[in-house]
């Protein structure tokens, strides 16, 4: 933008930057009119400026027209350009009357050539305010515009040729013969005539696009078109001359003109206030001026009749004429009218009826409310909806059918509704609940609309959504089989605990809790009885906490329950109290279940874990598991509170973990093998396999600690399978070299049954390493309770039929070991190294292993101690009976260099025997003759 236009109208959006334009522009105006009223101190300064000053406010105004229209007129574009062309005239036309009255001291010659240029000022004009106004859709439209221009136009120009016209006409027939001078003075005034014609036929028009430019353009054409109207009347035109207070009109006009573009950009930039906007409120004022327009001109044609009427003088036949075409237009016009209304009648009828239609037949309620809250109207769907007749609602109050505890919500969104600008939010949704006819609470969702200062609502019924989304969060927070709380309430509730007004209470205790046996439930009466198991477990459950406790199911048989603190400081008295309740939930739980006809037992473990200042709910529930895992490793069917020294001990255990994986991926274990001595004679009857992980230290350590700490299942499966395949080849690789010892592996029951080794892993051993099927002897644990005797002794016959050998580790510490030997095929029976290490100084175990030891020898069994570490032991046990020994008395674990030097030995050392029989390297002695069973013991 130019600096005159920056002068004009600068950018900056302020009101007081546009205040300052104003007053810029209105004190301009008013030194201009003081200026010429005064005569501007002298003649030729008073001439000067009637011309030149008003050529330069024209030029000022083209200047600024044109600018505009190349920077940011958008589509009225060619009207401000038409603008500017009409204010370049009117400034070449002062120009050039300046030109004769300035420069050359002569009087204006009539006519000239500035009257040719203010003669091309209207026709510009005319074609801008027609860009500017809005462009009727229809013909009747068009015609319209025509007829009201027509009537505007011929009305003024009945009561200018009344008034003024017809006597300039007269005198300029008889004063000059010229055609040119009479044209010239008609010209004018007719133009003029035209001009306000179309700036008030077009007012009503205008378009809706820079409003205030176009408002100011229209007053400054119309400025000008008035102080044209004043210099073209005979009172004034014989006695003109420039400098004159009549050039102040045409002054402000074109420097209105001139700020009306840039004063309107600065006003669109500034922002809206809020309310309702001004030019809504006078709408109505514009749209009844503009119906009354033609009557209006109707009313002016009238009035120039009886002015020469009145005067008592002749109707000119140009008033007769232009007064009947008006007459003739107001006809038309009104007959248009009135068939374009019948139209809009029968159109709106339509309209109405339509919508009656879908008012009526629509599933949703439809209600007005008065600003007083009163219904207005209800929709006939309110009898569908809500069971009440729309009548009976009709003049009630809203208040009365919205439920109490929703009213004040209600309210409260409805006055910030109001209170809010419509253009910002035109519309708002509430959910309440709304009396029915029967009494009962509907869950309703409303749309509301402002309707003349009350309230449009739109309702539906959506209880049946309400309860399927509470009955959905419902499934999504609870257990489907127990209807407790699941894991992820249960954690929202403990989170809520802890953040709550009781935030940092110490007394705030979650319990975690595993049914022990519950597998067993499972695998013997079925699944449902589970099922039925756990609906007791969790009633029993939810009956025993208190009313602001939770109780929850987590997943399987581990369920949960979060006790409240109640404030007190006393930690240990707190801790006293919720270990009761935790006990007498485990007793609730451990009582019998009725499950159809049979009764079912489970007992329960339970840890417990206190809250601590700044504890998250995540850490808070690990340490109740930990707990609770430590209850089960101790013995299960207990409570066990949490101790940080739990969280190391997973941490160590993980560690182990990692470790164990790394060693076997890297290979760091090693197998050695610990001598079986004959007790009689000292010869090596078979070898037990033993593992070793070596360290980077190259220090050999046991895994049976290290595989207890760890609780990795599949790491120890990988082991034992590693194991096993490691000492049939070694063993094929021994008997190859002329060393044929039988070897002994221990494998627990349970990795008999799994899928670790499947059941023909080991035959699939024997036969790829070429070991004599009974050159293997698999020593089983009886103290495993999960394992089922029934496929275990299954197992055992399809591996006897292989010719493994069977033995029963650690006889004499399980409570299953005579079980063991009713149903299980066994071969050898192994005593438990606990036995061994009292059998010479308690006289107890000493009577126990005595009867043991028959019992083996009464069923032809074989027997071997474990854990013989002096010289008493093997004394004491050789005279009990029990026929091989195994342990330090004789020989530690061997490497596989140790041990072939031990079998070509052959023997070892036996207390009680002088002269130990010499035995040939390689040879074999039958440890298991004279076995119960039809195959023949090998040599071990």
């Amino acid at each position: 933008m130019s600096a005159l236009g920056a002068l004009l109208a600068p950018r900056s959006a302020s009101g007081s930057t546009g205040m300052r334009s104003r007053i810029l522009l209105g004190f301009v105006c008013a030194a201009y009119s003081v200026g010429a009223a005064v005569g501007w101190g002298s003649p030729q300064v008073a001439v000067f400026m009637g011309d030149f000053g008003l050529a330069a406010a024209a030029l000022i105004a083209a200047v600024s027209c044109f600018l505009y229209a190349r920077t940011g007129a958008g589509r009225l574009r060619p009207a401000w350009l038409l603008f500017s062309l009409s204010s370049l005239m009117a400034a070449c036309g002062n120009a050039v009357w300046g030109w004769y009255e300035v420069i050359l001291g002569i009087p204006v010659p009539t006519p000239s050539l500035a009257d040719v240029f203010f003669l091309c000022f209207a026709p510009p004009a005319i074609v801008g305010l027609l860009v500017l106004a809005k462009r009727p859709v229809t013909r009747a439209g068009w015609v319209c515009l025509a007829l009201d221009a027509w009537l505007i136009g011929g009305s003024l120009l009945t009561l200018a040729w009344s008034l003024a016209l017809a006597h300039t006409t007269h005198l300029a027939g008889f004063q000059d013969t010229s055609v040119a001078p009479a044209a010239l003075s008609l010209a004018y005034p007719l133009l003029d005539i035209v001009l306000v014609s179309m700036v008030l036929a077009l007012h009503f028009r205008r378009a809706g696009v820079n409003r205030s430019a176009v408002n100011t353009a229209i007053a400054a054409l119309a400025l000008t078109v008035l102080s044209d109207a004043v210099f073209t009347s005979p009172l004034l035109r014989s006695t003109y001359h420039s400098g004159q207070l009549l050039d102040a009109g045409w002054f402000a006009g074109s420097l209105l003109l001139a700020y009306a573009p840039w004063g309107a950009r600065r006003a669109d930039r500034q922002p809206a206030r809020p309310g309702p906007p001004r030019a809504i409120a006078s709408r109505p004022i514009a749209g009844s001026l503009a119906a009354l327009t033609p009557y209006l001109a109707a009313a002016v044609c009238t009035l120039g009749i009886l002015y020469n009427v009145v005067e008592g003088r002749r109707v000119d036949r140009v008033v007769i004429f232009t007064g009947c075409t008006v007459v003739l237009a107001l006809v038309v016009r009104q007959g248009i009218m009135l068939l374009d209304n019948i139209s809009l009648t029968q159109e709106l009828a339509q309209k109405e009826n339509h919508f009656r239609s879908l008012v009526q037949g629509s599933s949703d309620v439809i209600m007005i409310a008065a600003p007083s809250g009163t219904l207005r109207y209800v929709s006939p769907a309110a009898a569908g909806v809500y069971g009440r007749e729309a009548e009976d609602l009709v003049g009630s109050e809203l208040s009365s059918i919205i439920h109490p505890d929703d009213l004040g919500r209600v309210v409260h969104e409805l006055r910030r509704f109001l209170a809010a600008p419509p253009h910002e939010e035109p519309t708002t949704r509430i959910e309440c609940r709304f009396r029915s006819g029967t009494g009962d609470w509907l869950n309703v969702e409303s749309t509301v609309n402002r309707h003349q200062g009350g309230l449009l609502l739109n309702s539906r019924d959506v209880t049946e959504r309400v309860r399927l989304q509470a009955q959905l969060q419902h499934n999504a927070e609870h257990d489907p089989l127990t209807d407790l709380p699941n894991r992820a309430l249960f954690t929202a509730r403990v989170r809520q605990a802890l953040g709550g007004r009781r935030a940092g209470d110490p007394g705030t205790a979650v319990l975690f809790i595993d049914l022990d046996g519950f597998k067993q439930v499972n695998d013997t009466i079925g699944h449902q009885a589970g099922d039925e198991l756990l609906i007791q477990a969790g009633r029993r459950l939810q009956d025993s906490v208190r009313a602001g406790d939770t109780a929850a199911r987590l997943g399987g048989d581990e369920f949960a329950a979060l006790i409240m603190g109640d404030g007190t400081r006393d930690q240990g008295a707190r801790e006293y109290q919720v270990h009761e309740i935790a006990d007498r939930l485990r007793l609730t739980l451990s009582q019998p279940y009725r499950i159809g006809p049979s009764e079912v037992r489970v007992a329960a473990s339970i840890g417990v874990a206190f809250a601590e200042p700044a504890i998250s709910p995540t850490d808070l529930m690990r340490n109740a598991d930990l707990a609770m895992y430590r209850a089960k490793a101790g013995g299960k069917d207990r409570v066990e509170l949490y101790a940080p020294q739990m969280q190391a001990d997973v941490v160590r255990r993980s560690e182990l973990a990692a470790r164990l994986r790394t060693a076997l991926r890297d290979g760091e274990f090693a197998l050695l093998h610990q001598p079986v001595v004959h007790l009689a004679s000292g010869s090596v009857a078979a070898v037990a396999a033993q593992a070793r992980w070596r360290s980077a230290q190259g220090i050999l350590f046991t895994p049976a600690e290290f595989l207890r700490v760890t609780g990795d299942d599949d790491r120890t499966a990988e082991l034992g399978r590693w194991l096993l395949e490691e000492a049939v080849k070694q063993a094929a690789d021994r008997a190859r070299a002329g060393h044929p010892v039988a070897v002994s592996v221990r494998l627990s029951a349970a990795r008999l049954l799994d899928a670790g080794p499947p059941p023909g892993s080991i035959e699939a051993l024997l036969t790829r390493h070429g070991l004599p099927s009974g050159a293997l002897m698999i020593e089983v644990a009886d103290s495993d309770p999960r394992v089922s005797f029934d496929a275990l002794e299954q197992r055992l016959v399809a591996l006897r039929r292989l010719g493994v050998r069977i033995a029963l580790d650690g006889f004499g510490s399980g409570f299953a070991a005579i079980n063991a030997l009713r149903r299980l095929p066994i071969d050898v029976l192994k005593l438990d190294r606990n036995l061994v290490e009292g059998v010479v100084e308690s006289a107890r175990l000493h009577k126990i292993t005595s009867g043991l030891l028959r019992i083996a020898c009464d069923l032809g069994l074989q027997s071997v101690a474990d854990g013989v570490d002096v010289p008493e032991q093997v004394l004491a046990l050789r005279a009990m009976g029990c026929t091989h020994g195994q342990g330090m008395a004789f020989s530690g674990p061997l490497d596989e260099y140790r041990l072939r030097r031990a079998l070509v030995r052959g023997e070892f050392p036996v207390p009680g025997i002088p002269s130990p029989r010499p035995v040939m390297a390689g040879g074999s002695i039958p440890l298991l003759t004279g076995s119960h069973t039809e195959t023949p013991v090998p040599p071990t």
